[in-house]
């Protein structure tokens, strides 16, 4: 139990309440959320990821560098958080090792926004914003949506709100294609491969592929009955910044700029 300061011995597991000395638990429920848990998601996280082709952690063909950050990292998991009304969006960002990276939480929504978003299918014509934290709670980047029509933009900027650039959706029709724009400039470009837009290729400027974005399966119950998306990315290739932060911002706003209105 979280008594506003400190953790105490005091647990309850299925309503039975008990003892269980505080032991190497996390400095506050924040950090806590953070890192509970990765033992048990381990398994679907390199599922996931051996189920795109890429081998994982710990097996042969691992994909070699990272430094420990969604920015460094060759290989994310982003999965969001299952719900069947979903109100506030939330990921968890892992990497290919099953550590969790960062946490993707949208702020900013006032109660009269989650009403409207419970009662009907205006999300499209809401303001989305994101903060992505890192794991000691340190904002590493924002992103919004501003509400759109028809085309979503995602406008990507830094802990401090300076923007490093925007993800602009160029078709709304057929396979789903965002322009990677910085400075009056295109530096990249994500295009679908299908069109239930579950898969992407995410190309420079020249049109080389320097990664990818997968959608993966969780199970029909969890497909049916709640809002969750997940995906596995993988970075081929590091590109120079602001490109590669771009990149990054894209894995983490695909499913915010694609299906929030639905």
């Amino acid at each position: 139990y979280w008594d506003g300061e400190a953790w105490t011995d005091q647990v309850s597991t299925d309503g039975a309440q008990s003892t269980d000395p505080v032991e190497g638990v996390a400095s506050s429920p924040e950090v806590d959320a953070l890192t509970v848990g990765n033992a048990g998601e381990a398994d679907m996280i390199q599922k996931q990821i051996t189920d795109q082709g890429i081998r994982g952690a710990g097996l042969t063909g691992q994909v070699e560098g990272g430094g420990g950050t969604i920015l460094t990292e060759p290989v994310l998991v982003v999965n969001q958080k299952a719900k069947l009304i979903e109100l506030n969006n939330q990921y968890s960002v892992f990497g290919q090792d099953g550590q969790q990276l960062a946490m993707v939480n949208q702020v900013g929504q006032s109660a009269a926004k989650k009403i409207l978003r419970f009662v009907s299918s205006l999300d499209q014509f809401m303001t989305h914003k994101l903060q992505i934290t890192d794991n000691s709670g340190q904002v590493v980047m924002q992103l919004t949506r501003p509400r759109k029509v028809i085309k979503s933009t995602v406008i990507v900027e830094d802990a401090a709100g300076n923007e490093i650039g925007r993800i602009v959706q160029q078709k709304a029709i057929g396979k789903i294609n965002f322009n990677l724009e910085a400075n009056g400039q295109t530096l990249g470009s994500i295009k679908g491969e299908n069109w239930r837009a579950w898969n992407f290729r995410i190309e420079d400027a020249q049109g080389t592929e320097v990664a990818r974005i997968s959608k993966t399966f969780e199970g029909f119950a969890k497909a049916m009955f709640t809002t969750a998306d997940n995906y596995v990315v993988q970075i081929h290739q590091r590109m120079p910044e602001p490109l590669n932060t771009l990149i990054v911002a894209s894995a983490l706003s695909i499913d915010t700029a694609l299906k929030q209105d639905s």
